[in-house]
């Protein structure tokens, strides 16, 4: 039986390792969303798997470079992280996307980790992005990537410090219970359950129930897999049906889209959990999602009148009470015109970004959740 990581108990023992950066790093958040970011993003992955051939390497996300301190990031689903890491970089290494909670965040925020596993052979950039060129090889020399010539022996410098980080990072039976119980009572006004699959993996789960025309649904739902203190999935806003046998653990994920609120339920993305007898677990999603077809003409009008909101709100003008309203639809709006093909509507969102994070959390929140979407159907 191979013995599970306690993820959060990794990121203490990497975060503790001050002085030694070239086989992890650590950031505040990242974005790759933008090229910038993404650019940024894959150089770092490109450094530290060159710099660490023999030996897994992190990124921890969510975390002040100063003092250490944790501060969180949302919760990022993307399953699609290693299709972005293949596109760009030849012999990519594997790449896990993970988040993780921690006691003191708020429900929303967890530390992103982000774990290399290189293939032993040199990484490099397969084509330009941003300011990189297309054939860039990227090393560690303490924590600066810098793009360096290919006649290089790489030594394995690092190994044995992270097999020793790992093996203090094992999860134990205490570690499990205490997980366990801390979700429950935290969770206590979500309908907390736990189910333990293959004797072996702890799943803990909760949400809001409701029952829509006889079927069940729960909104505001967390998972974690205690063993790994990872947390699988965790939504505030849309609704979930959930499925439990023996082997897996099923979601299917719905999104509430609508214009001029005929609004209605999509389904968007399902996620596979499954436990095997040795010890190892698989995440698979698939996309669901069809988008809504509108009237050409009716979006039209939407658009324009959306493009207007957005004036006034960079000039911060005041509102009337429908166009507060239509202040509220704005990203949704946009995220539906884009996915009619009015191309230049993803413009607009982004370009609206700082504004509505000025104006409201409801409202950058409602962004947020857009985006998500976008990226979830942009990737497939």
């Amino acid at each position: 039986m191979k013995a599970m990581i306690n993820k959060r108990l990794l990121i203490k023992h990497l975060l503790a390792h001050n002085d030694e950066n070239s086989f992890y790093d650590k950031k505040r958040k990242i974005d790759i969303s933008q090229k910038e970011g993404k650019a940024k993003f894959l150089k770092h992955i490109c450094a530290l798997s060159n710099s660490n051939p023999k030996n897994n390497s992190y990124i921890v996300i969510g975390v002040e470079d100063e003092d250490n301190n944790i501060i969180g990031v949302d919760f990022f689903d993307d399953s699609k992280i290693q299709n972005l890491i293949n596109a760009y970089l030849s012999h990519p290494p594997i790449v896990q996307y993970e988040n993780i909670p921690f006691p003191h965040l708020p429900d929303d925020k967890v530390v992103g980790l982000v774990t290399i596993r290189p293939t032993g052979k040199i990484t490099s950039l397969r084509k330009n992005i941003w300011k990189y060129y297309g054939g860039s090889v990227f090393f560690r020399d303490g924590s600066m990537s810098m793009p360096k010539v290919f006649d290089i022996e790489i030594k394995d410098i690092n190994s044995k410090i992270v097999e020793a980080i790992e093996n203090h990072a094992q999860n134990n039976i205490k570690h499990t219970l205490d997980s366990v119980f801390h979700f429950m009572n935290t969770r206590k006004d979500y309908n907390a359950q736990y189910k333990v699959f293959k004797e072996y993996f702890v799943v803990c789960w909760s949400g809001q129930k409701k029952i829509v025309k006889g079927e069940t649904f729960f909104s505001r739902v967390d998972i974690e897999l205690i063993n790994e203190q990872v947390r699988l999935f965790f939504s505030a806003l849309d609704e979930v049906s959930i499925s439990i046998n023996d082997d897996c653990f099923k979601i299917i994920e719905y999104v509430n889209l609508g214009l001029q609120n005929t609004n209605k339920y999509y389904p968007l993305e399902e996620t596979i959990i499954s436990f095997e007898d040795n010890a190892n677990y698989n995440i698979e999603t698939k996309l669901l999602f069809e988008p809504p077809q509108f009237d050409k003409k009716i979006l039209h009008h939407i658009y324009n009148s959306n493009n207007a909101i957005l004036e006034k709100l960079k000039k911060g003008l005041p509102f009337t009470k429908n166009e507060e309203q239509d202040l509220k639809n704005l990203p949704v709006t946009y995220l539906i015109c884009y996915l009619n093909l009015f191309h230049d509507a993803i413009d607009r969102l982004n370009e609206a970004k700082p504004y509505l994070r000025h104006y409201s959390e409801e409202l950058y929140n409602l962004y947020k959740e857009a985006l998500r979407i976008l990226r979830k159907v942009k990737y497939s």
